[in-house]
């Protein structure tokens, strides 16, 4: 009997040992872990963008769940209820982005540019909830880019829309920069010897007169504003760089214009999108003009004060002209840049204003509508600061 009771306390001495050292282990593992997360370079660092695609893959309806879990009252007044799923499926999910009732999750790790379609809708105007209505970015060889080709500019010489009297001006501040990062992206309809998407790019007609054309109609309502002619795909050739860098060559620019001019209020980074005509182009009392869209880097930090600046402007243009702007979205880095030089200002955009089917005629037209719109949310600001 007291042998008995011996190797039972044997046992039990071996089992709270073995308790204690795992125990022990795992606390040393735990603040190890917690060390080198904390110490690491923030290049190597977990991004908080894997941590959000993780549980941007697990349904809604599971936190719901875990919060009822948490608050009774929840559970109670909302009744929540959950399909039950396994937990290797959940894990699944969480780790390869894979979901098994989405095709395009299998297809978008496979086929090149498809995931470039997955943003974030903030506003969906017409026809952003076609998924190939939305931006596409991509771009060709950088050789490609600089080779010369024949262009005509054969568009119309119009005034600039004519502005509604009003009493303000900046008085020849200039409070409104405009650059292109994608200064080469061209029109077909202006390039006789292309037919090719990607060879609709030129060093001299191309996106950069747009930027002019929206310039001078800030300047015609009284807003001093002005264009940077840097060559960015040349940038890009003397350092190098392939076209994916385009924002980083860009990037001193826009510095460099926050740093000299004290004045300056907003910035506006000029594209074309890389869609055809049927998805960038609108007919609005018998004229054709070319569809907006305001594309925001969700990972830089201005990020909600540029969403709110983007969410007006679309509102004033829809207003007057329903179905222009496409809408507001985001990017995070792994579907584009995810920043776009936009944490350098809180007000700062980047606009995709036609497609490389669009003429000139149809994007002044539409960079008028810009202007006009801009205007009004400008000098309404001003005023409530004043």
């Amino acid at each position: 009997m007291f042998h008995h009771s011996s190797n039972v306390f044997k046992r039990f001495l071996q089992s709270f040992y073995k308790q204690i050292i795992i125990s022990i282990i795992s606390i040393f593992l735990l603040f190890t872990t917690i060390g080198i997360m904390t110490t690491a370079k923030p290049s190597s660092r977990l991004s908080p963008s894997i941590f959000s695609s993780w549980t941007g893959n697990v349904d809604q309806s599971v936190f719901s769940v875990l919060f009822s879990m948490e608050n009774r009252a929840f559970d109670l007044t909302h009744g929540v209820t959950v399909e039950q799923q396994g937990i290797t499926k959940t894990l699944f999910n969480m780790m390869t982005s894979i979901k098994m009732d989405d095709l395009k999750s299998f297809l978008g790790h496979e086929i090149p540019g498809f995931s470039t379609y997955e943003h974030k809708v903030i506003i969906a105007g017409e026809g952003l909830n076609d998924l190939y209505a939305l931006s596409h970015e991509s771009g060709p060889p950088l050789e490609d880019i600089l080779e010369d080709r024949k262009a005509v500019d054969d568009s119309e010489d119009e005034e600039v829309k004519e502005p509604k009297e009003h009493p303000y001006t900046t008085e020849g501040r200039k409070v409104v920069f405009l650059y292109n990062s994608h200064n080469r992206e061209s029109f077909l309809p202006h390039l006789p010897d292309e037919s090719e998407p990607n060879a609709a790019h030129h060093k001299e007609v191309n996106i950069t007169k747009v930027s002019d054309r929206l310039a001078s109609g800030l300047e015609s309502y009284g807003i001093g504003s002005y264009v940077d002619d840097t060559d960015i795909m040349n940038v890009l050739n003397e350092k190098g760089w392939k076209y994916g860098k385009s924002y980083e060559a860009s990037r001193p620019v826009v510095q460099e214009a926050i740093k000299q001019n004290k004045d300056l209020q907003y910035v506006l980074d000029i594209h074309r999108d890389a869609l055809p005509r049927d998805r960038t182009t609108k007919e609005i009392d018998e004229k054709s003009y070319a569809k907006i869209l305001f594309v925001i880097g969700a990972e830089n930090k201005n990020h909600e004060k540029n969403i709110a600046l983007a969410t007006e402007l679309h509102y004033l243009i829809d207003e007057k002209y329903p179905g222009l702007s496409k809408g507001v979205i985001t990017k995070e880095g792994s579907e584009g840049n995810g920043v776009y030089n936009q944490d350098l200002l809180e007000n700062a955009l980047l606009m995709e204003i036609g497609g490389y089917e669009n003429t000139l005629e149809e994007m002044y037209r539409t960079a008028d509508i810009v202007a006009e719109a801009f205007s009004e949310l400008y000098w309404e600001a001003e005023n409530v600061n004043n």
